[in-house]
């Protein structure tokens, strides 16, 4: 790989039909987005908006900006950015349903990867019903990714909640994982992949 070799960042990622790419980062600001006159073009992710982000180099150090620009939001290893992140060899990027690597061969130090605004959010961390409304949103999915999130009415039995309930404790969710403005449609599902995504929730958990 020529970036690699001649020690420049570079991201990496697949395209939309599945073949890696590799894309030498140059110059001082670079804009993302789905529209084919951006810098860094994603144009097979209808998730991306035409002008998602921007990659911006300061002092030498790549960062990512996304002031409100997109309307799913920019994630750096798993957590939703607002405003600017750093970014240092091996952080990954998630635009829209596009994962981004970010490489930078001449780090001179083993880095750790960015976290932003604090560390990942525990399953733990959530409030005991919150919890359990998460988990029982997801318990479908406890034989295999390809399910459909559980109903209102069905977490509402399972937890002995009013349907109400589980509908003001999953519009809690959706903010706090940062995709409240998806289409209602996508949400329930969105949700579950980044609880599993990150970590948050496993098969074990189901």
């Amino acid at each position: 790989m020529s970036a690699e070799r001649a020690g420049a960042p570079f991201l990496v990622l697949r395209d939309g039909e599945g073949r890696q790419r590799l894309l030498r980062l140059e110059g001082l600001r670079l804009s993302v987005g789905r529209g084919e006159g951006n810098d860094v073009a994603l144009p097979w992710d209808s998730e991306v908006s035409r002008l998602h982000a921007e990659l911006e180099c300061i002092a030498g150090e790549w960062t990512v900006v996304d002031d409100g620009l997109s309307r799913n939001g920019t994630y750096v290893n798993g957590m939703r950015i607002s405003g600017r992140a750093r970014l240092r060899d091996g952080d990954t990027l998630r635009i829209g349903r596009t994962t981004l690597g970010y490489r930078r061969p001449d780090a001179e130090e083993t880095q750790e990867r960015t976290v932003v605004a604090g560390r990942p959010v525990a399953l733990t961390d959530l409030p005991p019903t919150q919890r359990g409304v998460l988990v029982a949103l997801a318990r479908p999915y406890k034989h295999g990714e390809f399910a459909t999130p559980a109903t209102n009415q069905e977490i509402a039995e399972e937890l002995h909640l009013s349907v109400d309930a589980v509908k003001a404790h999953l519009r809690s969710l959706f903010q706090r994982f940062g995709i409240e403005q998806l289409p209602q449609n996508q949400k329930r599902s969105r949700l579950v992949a980044e609880a599993l995504q990150q970590g948050m929730l496993t098969t074990r958990d189901l």
